[in-house]
């Protein structure tokens, strides 16, 4: 496994690592014996990072990393707070992030979190001084090492990275959403923020496994957030249109290296860009967490892949999200 380096983390991880929404909720039922092979399998492929939030399944995926921990030391985890409160700019204040710290610890049974991420709260909770001294008491009292943001909007991004203490910032960005290209990798490079590349293969669309006769789960956010009924809809399908995204891939595929899955090249090509310091697809079962892990050991792609990556989203994609966020 590749390894990059997260900057104001001080440390190395692993390029690939993992996201554990589905280990807590909103995927689907995945049972705590699956999770624990997932995280294995994934460990044992060469991954360090791995990304949960406290409101995945109200703690249970942080609870099943903790367990998980205990016997596998040394990784990187990282966590979210912020989205178990109604969504009002004054909720994000020091004694709720201590209250939501403590948990989090208890949950993942850590002193010190390794990094805490806003989770892409309101949009004026970014320019707020006061949130980031806040976030800065969190580091001094070693409740966490580390905090970044995760984000909806490049805006709210390119305000984090303006902020001396900001570590990381969490954006979607995959073959279907390009606009972090233009200016919040370069920003981040410059600032020496990392990058953690979130919603990698668009929902599951860009594994390839899908149609338009494919199902989901009624508990499954590719279900009932099709319209962002529930959260952002940029969180399932990356906002595109079912249908949209499906014509995109079926031109993709043309371009996937012989020996490749669809998934791995769609990963291949986030991992392409350097400023990226580790992309987190998620997984439901140990083939999942191998097959996406391997995508680290594919060659960078030709050029002319890139363009053709670059008109697939520019015919299709972009009317729909380019502007959105």
């Amino acid at each position: 496994m590749e390894k990059r380096r997260f900057g104001r983390l001080g440390r190395d991880v692993g390029a690939i690592g993992l996201g554990a929404w589905q280990l807590g909720a909103d995927w689907g039922e995945v049972s705590e014996a699956d999770a624990h092979a997932t995280l294995d399998a994934a460990v044992d492929s060469g991954v360090t990072f791995i990304d949960t939030a406290d409101v995945y399944g109200d703690g249970r995926s942080e609870q099943v990393i903790g367990s998980f921990l205990k016997s596998r030391p040394g990784l990187t985890v990282a966590t979210k707070m912020g989205r178990r409160v109604p969504q009002e700019p004054g909720n994000y204040t020091l004694d709720n992030f201590r209250a939501w710290t403590d948990r989090s610890r208890a949950n993942l049974g850590v002193e010190t979190l390794d990094l805490v991420q806003l989770h892409c709260p309101p949009t004026p909770v970014f320019s707020t001084d006061a949130v980031y001294d806040a976030l800065d008491t969190l580091v001094q009292e070693k409740r966490i090492a580390a905090y970044g943001v995760s984000v909806e909007k490049v805006d709210e991004a390119l305000a984090a990275i303006a902020r001396p203490g900001t570590a990381g910032v969490q954006i979607i960005l995959n073959a279907l959403r390009l606009k972090p290209l233009e200016r919040v990798l370069p920003a981040a490079a410059e600032a020496g923020v990392g990058i953690i590349a979130r919603v990698p293969l668009a929902s599951g669309l860009l594994s390839g496994r899908y149609d338009e006769n494919t199902s989901f789960a009624a508990d499954d956010h590719r279900n009932y957030n099709r319209h962002g009924e529930a959260f952002d809809v940029g969180e399932t399908f990356s906002g595109v249109d079912f249908r949209t995204g499906l014509e995109a891939v079926r031109r993709l595929r043309a371009y996937v290296p012989e020996g490749a899955t669809m998934a791995q090249f769609a990963l291949r090509w986030i991992l392409d860009h350097p400023a990226v310091t580790v992309v987190i697809p998620g997984a439901r079962n140990a083939g999942q967490a191998q097959g996406n892990a391997a995508a680290a050991g594919l060659a960078p792609l030709p050029p002319e892949v890139h363009e053709a990556v670059q008109a697939v989203y520019d015919e299709l994609i972009r009317p729909q999200v380019h502007e959105r966020w």
